[in-house]
């Protein structure tokens, strides 16, 4: 009959490592490289990276790939805005009145956008479910 032996190094090591994943996962969900998300009327006085969500506003001017695209970026509800440089990919859905994602910082009052971070919210995840009749 064999005897399996109860020690408790099997219990330390187990709970030691469970520690080290739950102080892990702690501080990536509060420091890990986050970025702030906000709308333009919560920009002022910020100098750091943010994630900056709104809805486009007119005129769309420049090139993308050239000297940059241009437009303004409004509170999803609300009046306050900030004008916008982008540079790279522009999602096939991007237009006027699209609500938007990009990431970058502010800088003498416009928003300087990092390269390919555009991102268009999809407008059918947002909208009211219909009621079906009959």
């Amino acid at each position: 009959m064999s005897r399996r032996s109860n020690s408790p190094v099997r219990l330390v090591v187990a709970l030691t490592v469970a520690a080290m994943l739950a102080m892990f996962l702690l501080y990536t969900s509060m420091r890990g490289n986050a970025t702030p998300s906000l709308q333009p009327s919560q920009l002022d006085g910020r100098t750091g990276l943010v994630t900056l969500s709104g809805a486009v506003v007119g005129p769309i001017r420049g090139d993308a790939n050239g000297s940059g695209l241009r437009f303004r970026l409004r509170d999803v509800n609300g009046r306050a805005w900030v004008a916008v440089v982008y540079h790279g990919s522009i999602p096939d859905l991007f237009r006027r009145g699209r609500h938007v994602l990009l990431r970058g910082r502010l800088r003498g009052g416009t928003f300087i956008a990092v390269r390919d971070s555009l991102m268009t919210k999809c407008p059918s995840r947002y909208a009211p479910k219909r009621s079906g009749s009959g």
